[in-house]
């Protein structure tokens, strides 16, 4: 199919949203049907809006200095993610993900991991405290985690192992309490000991945020009811405000 100009496209997804309402109206309720008209709904949106919100050259030199970003700066990328982020969410993006790859330090830690916190601790601090200022962030929930923990020492080139008995991640906004940290490790940073969270109820708990009960969310599969926790998960109820 040739690119077709904005008015001409404009007309063709017209047309297709009049044939499935169409379609809906003749027939039994069907909610995959009016699922897929959402999408197109949401599809159009998005092309119409995505140009707008990728166009930083409106921001100010202050807002860029907030997050980092600059010619040279070691934040510079990822500080343009965060500020994409701060103006998704302006936008009613529902789920943002703002990545950052380089930080399977095996080895090398205490010349890598410093290089790496120089990346990304200021965009992260200029997010929060432009979404904070911007009234946002009451209602925006900001998770941070990695893939795992990491050993407290390894043996080989001063690096880490992997380690899935404790590790740290933080939620802020969203209606979480900020300034204090729920369990504790052991002295070693080894192994959690105090207040543990399993992944299910950190799940659990990001969807008692967002509104939603996770023993009720479900879906059907191979003729059961599945949910995102399986069948285990508890909120952690002691994080929020």
């Amino acid at each position: 199919m040739s690119r077709c100009s904005g008015e001409r496209h404009n007309r063709q997804l017209d047309l297709l949203q009049t044939l499935n309402q169409e379609t809906a109206r003749a027939q039994a309720h069907d909610g995959r049907l009016e699922g897929v008209i959402e999408s197109f709904e949401l599809a159009f949106r998005m092309q119409s809006e995505l140009p707008r919100v990728l166009d930083l050259a409106g921001e100010s030199p202050a807002t860029l200095a907030l997050y980092g970003v600059g010619p040279g700066l070691p934040s510079d990328d990822f500080g343009r993610q965060c500020l994409l982020a701060r103006r998704m969410a302006e936008a009613g993006v529902r789920f943002i993900e703002v990545t950052h790859e380089d930080w399977d330090h095996h080895g090398f830690v205490s010349t890598l991991m410093p290089k790496a916190c120089g990346q990304i601790d200021q965009p992260i601090t200029g997010l929060l405290t432009d979404l904070a200022q911007r009234g946002l962030l009451d209602d925006t929930l900001v998770v941070w985690s990695g893939e795992f923990g990491r050993t407290p020492d390894d043996p080989t080139q001063d690096g880490r192992g992997h380690n899935n008995k404790g590790f740290t991640t933080w939620l802020a906004g969203g209606g979480t309490r900020g300034g204090f940290a729920y369990g504790r490790t052991d002295e070693h940073g080894y192994e959690a000991v105090e207040n543990k969270v399993h992944l299910h109820d950190l799940h659990a708990t990001i969807l008692h945020a967002l509104g939603l009960d996770h023993e009720r969310l479900t879906f059907r599969h191979a003729g059961r009811d599945f949910r995102l926790t399986d069948v285990k998960g508890h909120v952690v109820q002691d994080v929020f405000a």
